[in-house]
């Protein structure tokens, strides 16, 4: 295989684990996985493949839930490199992509043509436009836009014989093409009557192959290959249907006082042409509300307790009929009898949303509804076998019911969520598939579900797929000739059954554990940790069930929006996303990866991971990987100690006090290139670095020591010793508003110290000894009500963060409480005595910041300064990472994640702007990478004083 293709071949155990699972239950290891540059490529390792008889996946986002997107064999994977806009034609309203594009990527480059592709998927951020087509994938504008299949004009693809050909409406010249054509016709053609009879009547169908394409005159062949699962050929190339992007948008938040009645009125809200109704229940906004990531936006559109909501959204082109669409909402819930003002059946109303913000933040929370559902910390998870059903509108209510009767009855319950204007809705009961008990009830609850839907003539495939979960009922929902019908298509398509044999047709048995993630023989042993996991079940004291909380959902895989993932977002390979550690992790600790957690493949999984703690806000399930690696960490040094550049950046607090003595010499280095070369080597600083400057003058505990003080202040190793001014003007901050201040110090003459750089190479038991010192010397000021107030983002958060899972206890709790940031502090003082500073303020905010929502506070903080102009700089992760960023095999990826987002909005600011961050390696990364040179909020704030 090396040798046939340019792109990368990946046989290694972890790589082959990391592409074993998606978003399913499922598990099934591949030989090898493929990242083509090219189409050469493809067809060059499809005809290795097919010489091999081994079968060929080709995979998108992986982030399919029904297990299409796992197999043996060789894997494609589009992403990396398949990834182009060929062609966009605004005027004809026709795009031609790759198939590994994200279908964000188009949407964005659609938006200024005013256009978008009209298929929205929950997974729009990390879902690629051939994964889209093989799945037959749809989203909450299904109602008005159709799905997939409905806005794909063509597919351009390979056959697993290496033949090329163009699938589309098209009659095709003479040759072995026009002959499937033919022969796909006639089947067609043979079987209308039983197509006519079997397939049900409801807009989602995403069961089986789309013979019903094959039936008529107007025969379009890229739809029977749309929803095909990369079982019949791969796709090189999809030509899509465009729209006019909908122009202003309101929501109607209807709320319930039961879910049947939410569910039975669904068919009358649909009679006001909305773009969409999508359900959220009780269980849903519950679940919400435990994750900071969507607490606010759940308390601006939740009024009271209701069972269920309907968001209702229309898109009428002007405020003024989206008003009257509002108003129309209103009056039918209350022609069906639902009231604020009403009691017990009768409670209920709509809460109008038309602020845009608010509106994408509903939208955000309820895309990420399985996520949400997934954050569940006990062994038991929403698992995906019956989700996605769909029946027709007038038998939604009774279906649900019985639906939940089915549960009740195996002793478990659903949460629902999703399309209720299509009679789709998402609904996964609870269950632990390491249980054979549990996988029996799945079983059973599967048959029994599929038999309800058959008797409401509905769909047992609506939206997800067929994959394993659902490919071997078939013959139940659509009869024994239809199946035949089905086998007939693969066999044509792909006699020697090589691509992604198993789905649509010939699957196992959706309960055999041997494919399952985990199978019969998974077992995670015990085994001492470092940190305290207790929050979470299973092995190695809930460190099991941290590690398997990652569903494989993909939001890690953005490239847009938030932190998460920066190092992916460098390098676009699995490897570096906080699913493939994820998965990387699960394999070490349950012994399917050699060498387990200590292993160099498993360094090598962590090594870009910067620790930005991204996931740990942004992962909907919440994985907090930064967390994990100092679990890597500490068993790598365990076993194999630690280098002297480890030393030097663990141990840099210890030893800080004695190179301040010497600091023209320990600046020498920046200044004599030879210094630069032969210290690479010795320290793994990179040569083509300046590193930070030491101060001849560092800050002392003792320049701010009041009696009976306002607040502790927390002076961090990096600005007490590289950037005293920094604490100095955070000084004369407080003192303008009358403040009285005390650094925090434990008396013995030894600066107290978070334990952050010892956690960065594995020195837990130092980090939690230092994180104890400062429990022990502040606990009487944190028992009299003074918070602890820092600067440096990652040193003051540690706190709230790990110093948690470093001491357990209640002492831990109550620091954590009483932690502040500098801004979170100020934003709570009204006597600060601010001059004008008319200057655009240009704010990059730390990636521990946002995980803990601490940018909000800068931001207010710096536009009470009269004048000036605040404007937040949209940014993931700025690379530095403490010493990611000097290391010479990381500093690339390093700039690479700087290039992405931040340097180039630090360029384009006016240069009359002040550029502002608060953490210190950030103000390093863009010094280096840009010509600018940013400041911390106190020098800020200090400014506006002296002026």
């Amino acid at each position: 295989m090396r040798a046939s293709v340019q792109g990368d071949v990946l046989s290694d155990p972890a790589s082959r684990a990391r592409y074993a699972t998606d978003a399913s239950i499922y598990q099934m290891v591949p030989d090898a996985i493929v990242i083509p540059r090219s189409e050469d490529d493809v067809i060059a390792a499809m005809e290795v493949a097919r010489e091999a008889q081994t079968c060929v996946l080709p995979r998108g986002g992986g982030t399919s839930q029904c297990g299409q997107t796992v197999n043996r064999g060789v894997v494609l994977d589009n992403t990396r490199h398949l990834n182009r806009i060929i062609e966009i034609d605004a005027e004809g309203l026709t795009a031609r992509v790759q198939p590994g594009l994200v279908l964000d990527e188009l949407n964005r480059a659609l938006a200024p043509h005013g256009l978008w592709f009209p298929v929205d998927p929950s997974t729009a951020s990390r879902c690629t436009l051939g994964g889209m087509a093989a799945n037959n994938s749809s989203g909450g504008k299904s109602l008005r836009y159709g799905i997939t299949r409905d806005n794909v004009r063509a597919i351009q693809a390979v056959l697993p014989d290496g033949t090329k050909a163009r699938f589309n409406g098209a009659d095709p010249e003479p040759g072995p093409y026009a002959d499937l054509v033919a022969d796909m016709r006639a089947l067609g053609q043979r079987e209308a009557d039983e197509i006519e009879a079997r397939f049900p009547k409801v807009q989602r169908r995403v069961g089986g192959y789309n013979i019903d394409a094959l039936t008529g005159n107007d025969v379009n062949m890229a739809h029977l290959l749309v929803g095909s699962e990369g079982t019949l050929a791969y796709f090189t190339e999809l030509e899509l249907s465009l729209a006019p992007l909908p122009g202003e948008k309101v929501l109607g938040v209807c709320h319930f006082p039961s879910f049947y009645a939410a569910m039975d009125a669904t068919q009358h809200l649909v009679t006001l042409d909305p773009m969409g109704v999508e359900l959220v229940d009780d269980t849903m906004i519950a679940l919400g509300r435990d994750i900071p990531l969507f607490a606010r936006t759940i308390d601006a559109f939740v009024q009271g307790e209701p069972a269920a909501l309907l968001l209702v959204e229309f898109a009428e082109g002007s405020a003024e009929a989206n008003a009257a669409k509002l108003a129309q909402l209103a009056d039918r819930m209350g022609n069906l009898g639902f009231a604020f003002t009403g009691a017990g059946d009768r409670w209920g109303g709509v809460v109008p949303v038309t602020d845009k913000k608010l509106q994408s933040a509903i939208a955000e929370y309820r895309k990420s509804g399985l996520n949400v559902m997934m954050s569940m910390k006990q062994a038991g998870k929403p698992i995906s076998f019956v989700e996605d059903c769909a029946v027709a509108l007038p038998d939604l209510a009774e279906y649900t019911a019985g639906l939940t009767e089915i549960f009740s009855r195996h002793g478990t319950k659903g949460t629902w969520y999703a399309h209720a204007s299509v009679g789709c809705l998402h609904v996964r009961p609870v269950l632990n598939m390491k249980l054979d008990k549990d996988v029996s009830t799945m079983r059973a609850i599967a048959e029994e579900t599929f038999d309800l839907v058959k008797r409401y003539k509905g769909s047992h495939s609506g939206e997800h797929g067929d994959g394993i979960v659902r490919s071997e009922f078939h013959e139940k929902m659509f009869g024994a000739r239809i199946v035949s019908a089905f086998e007939e298509v693969k066999g044509r398509f792909d006699p020697q059954g090589l691509m992604n044999p198993g789905k649509v047709v010939h699957a196992p048995a959706m309960d055999d554990r041997r494919v399952f993630r985990y199978g019969p023989d998974y077992e995670v042993p015990d085994f001492e940790t470092a940190l305290d996991w207790s929050a979470w079940p299973g092995a190695a004291g809930g460190f099991q069930g941290a590690v398997e909380m990652c569903n494989n959902n993909g939001a890690c895989r953005k490239l847009k929006g938030g932190v998460m993932c920066p190092s992916f977002r460098a390098t676009r390979a699995e490897r570096d996303t906080t699913r493939g550690r994820a998965n990387t992790l699960r394999f070490a600790i349950s012994g399917q990866l050699p060498g387990g957690l200590t292993s160099d493949a498993m360094a090598e999984t962590m090594k870009l991971c910067v620790s930005c703690k991204g996931c740990r806000r942004e992962c909907p399930t919440g994985v907090d990987m930064a967390r994990m690696k100092i679990e890597v960490l500490a068993a790598r040094r365990k076993e194999s100690g630690l280098t002297l550049a480890d030393k030097l950046v663990g141990y840099l607090p210890r030893y800080a006090p004695s190179a301040a003595r010497v600091a023209w010499l320990m600046n020498l280095r920046n200044k004599v290139r030879p210094l630069r070369n032969l210290t690479e080597g010795i320290t793994g600083m990179s040569a083509r670095r300046d590193l930070p400057i030491w101060s001849s003058d560092p800050f002392r505990d003792d320049e701010a020591q009041d009696a009976s003080p306002d607040l502790l202040l927390w002076a961090d190793v990096f600005n007490r010793h590289f950037e005293p001014e920094n604490l100095r003007a955070a000084l004369r901050v407080f003192r303008a508003a009358g403040l009285k201040v005390a650094v925090a110090r434990d008396g013995t003459g030894r600066a107290l110290d978070c334990g952050r750089t010892l956690l960065s190479v594995g020195c837990v038991e130092e980090a939690r000894e230092e994180v104890q010192r400062v429990i022990d010397a502040t606990r009487d000021a944190v028992a009299n009500g003074i918070p602890l107030v820092g600067l440096e983002p990652s040193s003051i958060l540690t706190f709230r963060d790990e110093a948690l899972a470093l001491c357990p206890g209640r002492d831990a709790e109550a620091l954590a409480a009483a932690t502040r940031t500098f801004e979170e502090y100020l934003a709570d003082i009204s006597d600060l005595p601010l001059a004008p500073l008319e200057r655009p303020l240009h704010v990059h905010g730390h990636c521990h910041q946002k995980a803990h929502d601490a940018v909000s506070p800068m931001m207010s903080v710096l536009r009470r300064i009269p004048g000036a102009e605040v404007y937040l700089i949209e940014s993931a992760c700025c690379g530095m990472a403490g010493a990611f960023g000097y290391a010479p095999d990381t500093v690339d990826v390093s700039l690479k994640m700087g290039a992405l987002d931040l340097f180039p909005a630090v360029e384009a600011a006016p240069d009359d702007a002040l550029i502002v961050a608060d953490g210190t390696s950030c103000r390093h990364q863009i010094a280096d990478g840009t010509p600018r040179r940013a400041v911390h909020v106190s020098r800020v704030l200090d400014m506006a004083l002296s002026s």
